[in-house]
């Protein structure tokens, strides 16, 4: 609804152009080596969880599911922001976005249909590493914990496309959307060391640190509530878990689809 704000006889003609510019970069998905990626991902994950199977003396079955889930989740983040970082660079290098921009294309139509297009990429991604998950999980357990992942990627597919647009280059890009997600991810563990019992009398500075801390984490989402690894370890997801994680993912993504656009203009 953020884009579609053309009320009249040419609100099918953005429909018509947002559905061009998605088909074209969701074909970008399945004809490039991205489904490789996935495959060697995928087969990588598996296998490094069957072989630390053999070492673990106890709980073979909930050791595999931790490590998979684990390996699994931080592959689907990388292999995500790596995707579309790329995709948008080359047509960049290509000058097809310059193309694409000179044309009468409102830019929001533009955005829109590139961020429906890239979220083919999280979906197939999900859909192949639930069904993963579902080796060594009930099958309701992993659906929960697939639909999780889908959102936390759409999450870093958003965040991709605004870095790219803010910095123009690869490195620079992939390493922003990777810190923001280890620091969106690590950051409870840091105010629970920083709220501690163990911080019995702390001086100015460490007082200081705690508070930049806690305004840090006020201003990142919760990750370490999305995708959890205890969900397949111990079986303990609800659907209810789900809202709010639905939730924090409409608020974030709106704000980054606004940056993004707004960048872009």
């Amino acid at each position: 609804t953020l884009f579609f704000i053309h009320i009249g006889p040419h609100n099918d003609v953005m429909i018509k152009i947002v559905h061009s510019i998605a088909q074209f970069t969701f074909l970008e998905v399945t004809r490039n080596r991205f489904i490789w990626l996935i495959v060697v991902a995928l087969g990588g994950a598996l296998g490094v969880a069957e072989f630390l199977s053999d070492v673990a003396l106890s709980e073979t079955e909930r050791f595999q599911s931790a490590v998979l889930g684990a390996l699994l989740r931080a592959s689907a983040v990388f292999l995500v922001a790596l995707f579309v970082v790329t995709s948008l660079t080359r047509e960049l290098n290509d000058k097809g976005l310059e193309m694409l921009l000179a044309l009468p294309i409102p830019r929001g139509a533009f955005l829109a249909g590139k961020l429906l297009g890239f979220g083919a990429a999280p979906l197939v991604l999900t859909t192949l590493f639930g069904l993963a998950a579902a080796v060594h999980t009930p099958a309701e357990q992993a659906l929960i914990w697939s639909i999780s992942l889908f959102l936390e990627l759409l999450l870093i597919a958003g965040l991709s496309v605004l870095c790219l647009f803010t910095f123009s280059q690869v490195p620079a890009a992939i390493a922003t959307v990777l810190g923001f997600y280890v620091l969106a991810r690590t950051i409870a563990a840091l105010q629970l060391i920083g709220h501690g019992p163990m911080q019995i009398d702390p001086s100015i500075a460490q007082s200081a640190a705690v508070h930049v801390i806690d305004a840090i984490a006020w201003l990142l989402p919760e990750l370490h509530h999305f995708t959890r690894t205890d969900w397949l370890v111990y079986h303990s997801a609800t659907w209810s878990d789900l809202l709010p994680v639905a939730g924090q993912s409409a608020i974030y993504m709106a704000v980054i689809v606004g940056a993004a656009a707004f960048d872009l203009h």
